[in-house]
């Protein structure tokens, strides 16, 4: 029997417990903050809708790249006329999804050189002293600030949306691999041995009338392999290096070179810019400081390396680069249209099979698109940031 309008909906967490089902009108897969946002607004659009979300391993994806994005909300990475859309996503993340931890916090946008709405540096850092010790204002003399910028934490936002989505009337299913069929996909429900290793327990193939791939990085190719589908899209692995210096809540975000310096936890986690798409097959490789062999990939410590000047901390041990990529926190990031700086975006792939895609503007943006999404499924008109 189908989950119905007002009712909760099931989760399988384990192969112990039967999963028996043959069909759900829209399959969603992946439980990041793209996949479990787009699962939600299509319950609350589409009431009606059998909605079915399967993840390869937790609530939230664990995996992905949402649990190491950055989480910071600023109006200077919207592409132009898209600034309504940002500030519903704002809104969504600062209080309609529920309570969630999000805190306004003013971002520093630092330049060498001279920039629309550009002050002076010096003059800046007197009203934020706490960023004073970070930055020398010789080599990064003017900046603008962003006074709406906040910071949040999106695998909170996936865990709310999936939670939601479950409440709303959304089947879950957990610790399951999905293969792309025509009309449906198959299911892998994994478990694990007594020496650790993850085998596939059970297959079973679903019907999908529609399927919705927000895999992340991992969506493009699965659309390729599994559909012979061709998409444009491209995947960068980010790393997301820490920095041991203090931080508290008064600390601004700072942003210099593409880098960005989250403050959390009392210090700060290094967001280095991505420059463009890595190539297939493509593997990450750490880099040497001073001849000995680091955890941070090459190109980011060489992104690094050209902001010591600017940013002196950099030069210090409170930077954490690990021995091996393994020390260093990572994940593939999915590239838009390939390009490093193109929004969220969604496109049908294959009849009835639509790919979802967040990106590196995903923080801004991607709860629009996933909505935006929804509502094409859902085959409703209008967007909420449109009105009024």
């Amino acid at each position: 029997m189908g989950t119905g309008a007002g009712e909760a909906g099931r989760v399988w967490a384990h192969v112990g417990q039967r999963f028996t089902e043959t069909g759900y009108d829209v399959v969603v897969l992946g439980a990041g903050r793209m996949g479990t946002a787009c699962a939600l607004f299509l319950r609350r659009l589409a009431p009606d809708r059998r909605l079915l979300i399967v993840e390869r391993g937790g609530l939230p994806n664990e995996e992905g790249a949402t649990i190491l994005a950055p989480g910071v909300w600023t109006i200077l990475d919207v592409p132009a006329g898209r600034a309504s859309e940002a500030r519903w996503v704002n809104a969504q993340v600062a209080g309609e999804l529920g309570p969630l931890p999000f805190q306004p916090r003013p971002l520093l946008d630092l330049h060498a050189g001279a920039v629309p709405g550009g002050r002076s540096t010096t003059a800046t850092l007197a009203r934020f002293p706490e960023a004073a010790a970070l930055i020398n204002p010789a080599a990064l003399p003017f900046a603008r600030v962003d006074e709406e910028a906040a910071t949040y934490r999106p695998g909170s936002v996936a865990l709310a949306c999936g939670q939601g989505a479950v409440r709303a009337g959304a089947d879950l299913l957990l610790n399951t691999h999905a293969h792309l069929l025509p009309g449906g996909v198959r299911l892998d429900r994994l478990t694990v041995t007594n020496t650790h290793e993850v085998v596939t327990h059970e297959t079973r193939e679903v019907r999908a009338g529609v399927t919705i791939v927000a895999l992340g990085a991992d969506g493009p190719p699965a659309a390729e392999q599994d559909l012979g589908a061709h998409t444009a899209h491209g995947r960068a692995y980010r790393q997301t290096p820490r920095l041991n210096t203090p931080s508290d809540d008064r600390t601004p975000t700072l942003r210099a070179g593409g880098l960005t310096l989250r403050p959390v936890s009392g210090g700060f986690t290094l967001i280095p810019p991505v420059h463009h798409r890595d190539p297939q097959g493509y593997v990450p490789t750490g880099g040497r400081l001073t001849g000995v062999p680091v955890g941070v990939r090459r190109e980011t410590l060489e992104d690094l390396v050209t902001l010591m000047d600017a940013l002196p901390p950099l030069a210090t041990e409170a930077l954490e680069v690990g021995r091996s990529l393994a020390d260093v926190p990572g994940a593939w990031l999915a590239l838009p249209g390939g390009r490093a700086d193109a929004p969220p975006t969604h496109e049908e792939v294959a009849p009835g099979v639509h790919l979802l895609l967040g990106g590196p503007l995903a923080d801004t943006l991607g709860l629009a698109v996933a909505y935006d999404l929804a509502a094409r499924v859902a085959g409703v008109e209008g967007r909420p940031w449109e009105e009024g």
